[in-house]
């Protein structure tokens, strides 16, 4: 296939290019400086985009990190734009250049806090929350793809040592300071980097795949569940709960998303034949930190 990769700088766009590539795909990475290599192309996300002749599919990453910053007004702009102007401008181009297949980023707050309520993608979204209208606001843009394929990832917390937000977490604990939040009973989506890679290529020629998708393992896991299996691998204790307002006193408003509880099951990657590497949370991080 020819595929164009947008916002594919960071944590999970590096890996995601270099199995694109190991599996023989064309590949085109949108950039903003000038390019550095020959299947970089420069783009603005916000104006009109000339894909490459005979694009097949699109995957954008495109967004700015939600815990990069705290949540003032003028970064709550910029987590904004950052999403849903860069994907108006693919999805248009998908529509207009013929393009078969959109797979879009996305996350979890789609949902909202749901308690124990088990949540495929045929559950009802939420809005009213900053985070849940972004999201919502996200897969709203890819939807002008049509009449493209349109997968609108919903992805769980990924694991990998190298960084998002478990490179934190093992500092923590290794300092012997880690700890479940709260009660720790939240229900806390997560997926292996790898799983979250071999999910990404298989919705691209999986045609069956048109909607959101749950990105998560298998196997949910609570906040509780989680910070055992954590100190479990890293043989640190985990012993010392830590309260809402101690988050949200060091990193702001964001850290009232830790304390949301999600239970999500990815229902249309197992009904399409998926299989995941790893299906537990110590299973995805034993592989995430002993690598």
């Amino acid at each position: 296939m020819r595929i164009v990769v947008a916002g594919a700088s960071g944590f999970l766009g590096g890996p995601l290019l270099a199995r694109l590539r190991a599996e023989g795909h064309q590949v085109t990475q949108l950039v903003r400086r000038e390019p550095a290599r020959p299947d970089q192309l420069r783009w603005d996300p916000a104006r009109d985009l000339r894909l490459p002749e005979g694009t097949d599919a699109i995957v954008n990453l495109c967004g700015a990190g939600v815990a990069d910053h705290r949540w003032t007004k003028a970064y709550k702009e910029v987590l904004w734009s950052s999403r849903v102007v860069p994907t108006t401008t693919l999805a248009k181009a998908a529509a207009q250049q013929g393009v078969r297949v959109l797979v879009n980023a996305g996350g979890v707050a789609t949902y909202g806090d749901r308690g124990d309520e088990v949540l495929t993608e045929e559950s009802p979204t939420r809005t009213g929350a900053f985070l849940e209208d972004l999201a919502v606001a996200w897969e709203g843009a890819a939807l002008l793809a049509r009449p493209a394929r349109v997968v609108r990832l919903r992805t769980g917390l990924p694991l990998h040592a190298s960084g998002g937000l478990l490179k934190p977490l093992v500092l923590a604990f290794k300092l012997g300071v880690g700890g479940k939040l709260g009660d720790g009973r939240q229900w806390m989506p997560w997926v292996s980097r790898e799983d979250w890679v071999r999910a990404v290529l298989f919705s691209l020629t999986a045609d069956v795949l048109d909607g959101p998708l749950n990105v998560a393992g298998p196997v949910p896991a609570t906040n509780a569940d989680f910070t055992r299996e954590l100190g479990r691998v890293l043989h640190r204790p985990a012993i010392f709960p830590i309260p809402k307002f101690g988050v949200r006193l060091v990193i702001g408003q964001f850290g009232d998303e830790a304390f949301k509880s999600t239970k999500m099951a990815p229902e249309a990657l197992r009904r399409a034949g998926f299989v995941f590497e790893h299906a537990t949370v110590g299973e995805a991080l034993v592989a995430a930190v002993r690598k």
